[in-house]
């Protein structure tokens, strides 16, 4: 049998000369971006911008908490329009971490959980960062969310 490499450690031992892995890939360290959010009445399909992720940030994680907040209510994770590194427009994805999920019931979910939903995304965003929303749908909601993502930098 082979031994085989991932590409982070292909470039730093088995490259000759090696290459530089990027900080956000080995010995960068964890940052989290927390927010909450008390709606009143939110209509199905408002958008909250919660924080803005940083140009350049790995992430590694998510979590989306809340209360029971009304019968036939959803939730989903995603980022609103914003401009890319290069100055290129970048339409909203108001799924790109969680998919729309009933909120009926208090609850706790992971976002930014598999591949599909984006898990390892590098943002590519300009100075003002990527702003990772929560969309309100199904119907008019009330109560706390909370979001929090977890993501590497340096």
């Amino acid at each position: 049998m082979a031994t085989v490499y991932s590409a982070q450690k292909t470039s730093w031992s088995q490259n000759n000369p090696t290459d530089r892995v990027k900080t956000n890939e080995m010995a960068g360290r964890v940052r989290i971006a927390y927010a909450t959010y008390e709606a009143s009445s939110l209509a199905s399909g408002e958008v909250i911008e919660m924080f803005n992720l940083p140009n350049g940030a790995r992430i590694v994680g998510g979590t989306i908490a809340h209360d029971a907040l009304g019968s036939s209510t959803t939730l989903s994770v995603g980022y609103a329009a914003h401009t890319d590194s290069s100055g290129s427009a970048v339409s909203a994805g108001a799924a790109a971490f969680k998919a729309a999920a009933s909120s009926a019931s208090a609850g706790l979910a992971d976002c930014a959980a598999t591949l599909a939903l984006n898990y390892g995304l590098e943002v590519d965003a300009d100075y003002t960062g990527m702003p990772v929303t929560v969309t309100m749908g199904g119907a008019a909601g009330t109560g706390t969310i909370v979001l929090s993502m977890q993501y590497v930098t340096d």
